[in-house]
């Protein structure tokens, strides 16, 4: 059984917004840095935002810094990952990832746990 499901990708026109949610049936969860990857059509899986097991650090990649906001909610197990004025360069399926660290990691190796991702499109 999958221990990360990712929920709430759809098709979106420019400059919509979109809250995707990842619910953990991990143990850690609590103890677990989250992070959101997505990964195009012809590209490799890319980081797109993470954040602490308090929630008190965030990071995000400079293409969505401004736009997306990374959240969760440890007594639901859930991460959240809110994404405003969407552009078609977003396009992509997003993928929820943990890590039991202490520290934020930015690439995909580095972590344990993945969803089955969720797909978001864009259109022009």
């Amino acid at each position: 059984q999958v221990q990360l499901v990712e929920s709430g990708g759809g098709l979106v026109q420019s400059g919509d917004s979109l809250r995707l949610s990842c619910v953990a049936s991990i143990r850690t969860f609590s103890r677990s840095t989250m992070s959101w990857f997505r990964q195009a059509p012809g590209k490799e899986r890319e980081f797109v935002a993470a954040i602490s097991r308090s929630g008190s650090s965030t990071y995000f990649a400079d293409s969505v810094k401004g736009r997306f906001t990374i959240s969760r909610d440890n007594a639901k197990n859930t991460v959240y990952l809110q994404m405003n004025t969407l552009q078609p360069a977003d396009t992509a399926v997003y993928y929820c990832a943990a890590k039991e660290t202490l520290v934020i990691l930015t690439t995909p190796r580095e972590y344990d746990y993945w969803g089955q991702g969720t797909q978001v499109t864009v259109s022009s």
